[in-house]
């Protein structure tokens, strides 16, 4: 059957999303605050609007009409999915799945309070002063971080009483939409992080790839690798929590569930109801379906028969280093891609900024995920970004 989505986000996610859903026939619009977006590239229609604003979200529902309304970042007015899913629109995964993930508050909550899966100990900040209350009921070193915030904007770790103050104001900064307050975490003393892409289906088993190692920096991915050797007791336990956690929200989709791995298990983390940035390694071909693919087809309601581990792989980012209105050129392909086992994606985004992420290097094969970490790191490191009026050598 054929749908029309409408996009909400448009980014290097969504514009691979277009891709897998636009092969399976579909017509997709897509929507964000800029124009020339990735997804836009590649979609049918595009839309600019600021999502926060209600009024301009229902015009362009009302515009297209369209018969699913798939999400692809936060800074949404995310609870006016209940109305248009009361109109017969299917909210990717669902209405209350969009807009609980949305917010860390709401997600957090019914993680620990409702499904009772395992969690670091956590208050809620809405003030510099309700943060200092809550620091001291975590004690320290413990992590702050906004509400609501995408690829670890405003995230930090408060090591002494010092840090209180910076990581407020950081917080601040970092934040999206309109609300300001802060969830602070006790610090859990964790041997590695990973992110359990999880697909549950419409008329189907809830589904796991294998888990995907993951480096932060600046509270944004750097390298990711698939898959990440870890305890087999730990990976089940991690199974089982996010099975419980999707369940609870309903829905069907791809969902990027992280966690903390401890010496006693794993500790649930955070929650996207969409194909997660950590998950772009699955795009070096590690799987029989990358994560886009397996979002679109349980978008569609199609068929996943499994979810295959084909090969070992990594990807690395590439990163802006300075602001620029005109988009750059990239330099360096032709080294990066006379090795066999390597691949390069590049976003399309029309404008930089120091660290934003423009591109991402994948290599795979049959080496362990360490030397292919490596490899993709060096790939990333020779593809070049020259702006405009800037002459490279």
């Amino acid at each position: 059957m054929k749908y029309k989505i409408l996009l909400l986000g448009s980014g290097e996610l969504g514009k691979e999303f277009v891709i897998a859903a636009k092969r399976y026939g579909q017509t997709v619009i897509a929507v964000d605050s800029y124009s020339g977006a990735p997804a836009m590239q590649v979609a049918d229609a595009h839309e600019v609007i600021d999502m926060l604003d209600a009024a301009a979200l229902d015009k362009v529902v009302a515009k297209h009409q369209p018969d699913i309304i798939v999400p692809e970042i936060e800074a949404i007015r995310t609870e006016q999915f209940y109305l248009y899913e009361a109109q017969g629109i299917r909210v990717v995964p669902s209405a209350k799945a969009a807009n609980y993930t949305m917010n860390r508050k709401a997600i957090r909550d019914l993680a620990a309070q409702e499904v009772g899966v395992r969690t670091a100990p956590y208050r809620y900040a809405m003030s510099l002063e309700e943060l200092k209350t809550g620091v001291a009921f975590c004690g320290y070193p413990c992590v702050v971080k906004p509400l609501m915030s995408s690829s670890g904007k405003g995230q930090s770790v408060i090591k002494t009483e010092a840090d209180i103050e910076k990581a407020w104001n950081y917080a601040m900064e970092g934040s999206r939409g309109d609300l300001k307050e802060v969830i602070v975490e006790g610090f859990i003393n964790f041997d590695y992080e990973i992110t359990l892409l999880t697909v549950t289906q419409q008329n189907g088993p809830t589904l796991f790839c294998a888990p995907i190692g993951h480096r932060q920096e600046r509270g944004d991915y750097q390298e990711s690798w698939q898959p990440m050797p870890m305890n087999p007791a730990h990976l089940a336990e991690a199974q089982d929590m996010a099975a419980r956690v999707t369940a609870a929200l309903g829905g069907a989709g791809i969902w990027g569930v992280e966690f903390v791995i401890t010496a006693e298990g794993a500790y649930f983390s955070e929650l996207s109801p969409r194909p997660h940035d950590t998950g772009m390694v699955t795009l070096a071909g590690t799987q029989n379906l990358n994560e886009f693919e397996l979002h679109a087809r349980a978008v569609l309601g199609l068929p996943i028969a499994e979810i295959r581990q084909v090969q070992h792989g990594a990807s690395a980012v590439v990163l802006a280093t300075q602001n620029s209105d005109s988009a750059p050129k990239y330099l360096g392909l032709e080294n990066v891609l006379n090795d066999r086992n390597a691949e390069v994606r590049i976003f399309g985004k029309p404008t930089t900024r120091p660290y934003r992420r423009m591109a991402v290097a994948l290599s795979f094969g049959t080496e362990n995920v360490e030397e292919l970490v490596q490899i993709a790191k060096n790939h990333a490191a020779n593809i070049k970004l020259e702006y405009p009026n800037e002459n490279i050598n």
